[in-house]
């Protein structure tokens, strides 16, 4: 049995998805469970693989909000997904408080000048957060 958390990423800096992905590297390392993580880098894969998606569950989103595409991570139907595992982590304070208008709790104000303390901050947040998220059933995986 493996026990599995789906962590979704919406972030177009690869910089910044770096660290994000070794802090999560490390708080999995002390974690019951294996981290899956789904990462879009621009809006046109969120609007396709996720908003198209009815069957999607993800345990977790990691939100940011500009794209390189000119876009916003914001179309993320994150109303049906659930606001209250979503992370805000725009480095534009107006953009977090749109996400926090459309009830998300939890912002993690990124600082391109410091990303080691941001991605520190992350951590911090990913850690509490799991704390709080109901084990579900197909958080349960038994291997073939």
């Amino acid at each position: 049995m493996i026990l599995n958390k789906t962590i979704l990423i919406l972030e177009d800096d690869l910089l910044t998805l770096s660290m994000i992905l070794d802090r999560l590297s490390k708080i999995e390392q002390d974690q019951p469970y294996d981290f899956s993580v789904i990462t879009l880098t621009n809006y046109v894969q969120v609007e396709q693989f996720i908003n198209k998606n009815p069957a999607i569950h993800v345990d977790m989103i990691l939100l940011d909000r500009d794209c390189k595409l000119g876009g916003s991570f914001h179309v993320a139907d994150i109303e049906r997904l659930g606001t209250d595992k979503v992370i805000a982590i725009s480095s534009v304070p107006e953009y977090n408080k749109q996400a926090q208008a459309r009830g998300v709790s939890r912002v993690v104000l990124k600082d391109y000048r410091n990303l080691d303390a941001f991605a520190d901050r992350l951590a911090e947040e990913v850690e509490d957060l799991i704390k709080h998220l109901p084990m579900r059933k197909d958080n349960i995986v038994h291997p073939i």
